[in-house]
């Protein structure tokens, strides 16, 4: 069949240079798990590389017209193309609490979105690689200190390694995007769960970064501290001046004074 045409609304761009998709692929170290699954493969430049790794490859595509050209062209997916929407789709449906990694180009229209739903999920994903726009990449990888850091750095970061590899330049898409790519891999760690309440982990740090120009102390407000935690010294403190060490630490004693 014909070519997939790229869809504004969908946020597609197709990688056409198949030495940045075999980067991609071989990102991955493929240790501790047997399944990969790819987010938006449109016309499967990435996927091509991924099926000649020992693993298994699935695919998970929102536009039908590319769902129809992988099974047209990709004999290999037979049974693994999910035409479903990420954001929205249960790992367990296929997985049932196996291990998988997750890779792909990323539409950048959702692809923070896309962080955070595999966040939800961390407990079964070992390894997250793939392209963002570069500056989402670089987010994602900050340390603090800086106005890129934010939610995303703090809450990737407490369960992964992150790490930037590479900027792709826009020429190698069809059609080119306004910004450049980058391309990152995220290794959980080994002990990768927090020692304090993960649910309340995020709530500390998101409502912190919510008004990251105040001090922890006017910023945490809405969380009804009492006022002896607030004359810690962290407190003195902006969101982005609190290593993921730090912001742990804090729910730490929030939690302990919760009690």
């Amino acid at each position: 069949m014909e070519k997939v045409k790229a869809k504004k609304h969908l946020g597609q761009h197709f990688l056409k240079d198949e030495s940045i998709a075999k980067a991609i692929a071989d990102t991955l170290n493929l240790e501790g798990y047997q399944n990969v699954l790819e987010i938006g493969p449109g016309m499967g430049v990435l996927t091509k590389y991924l099926l000649e790794k020992p693993v298994t490859t699935y695919v998970i595509e929102i536009d039908q017209e590319s769902v129809a050209y992988l099974g047209a062209n990709y004999p290999k997916l037979e049974g693994k193309i999910l035409a479903e929407d990420f954001l929205k789709f249960d790992l367990n449906k296929i997985f049932t609490g196996n291990q998988l990694a997750i890779i792909g180009n990323f539409p950048y229209n959702i692809s923070t979105q896309i962080v955070f739903r595999a966040l939800e999920f961390r407990n079964q994903i070992p390894e997250f690689a793939g392209m963002f726009q570069k500056e989402v990449a670089q987010r994602i990888c900050e340390k603090k200190g800086t106005k890129a850091y934010g939610i995303l750095s703090v809450l990737v970061q407490a369960f992964y390694d992150a790490e930037y590899l590479f900027t792709v330049n826009e020429a190698v898409f069809i059609p080119p995007p306004k910004v450049k790519s980058g391309v990152l891999r995220l290794r959980r760690k080994e002990n990768y769960h927090l020692p304090c309440s993960e649910k309340l982990f995020f709530t500390v740090v998101k409502t912190a970064f919510q008004q990251r120009r105040k001090t922890l102390r006017n910023s945490l407000k809405t969380l009804n501290l009492p006022d002896s935690i607030r004359e810690d010294d962290v407190f003195n403190l902006r969101p982005e001046q609190l290593s993921v060490e730090q912001f742990i630490a804090l729910t730490q004693t929030i939690e302990a004074h919760a009690i």
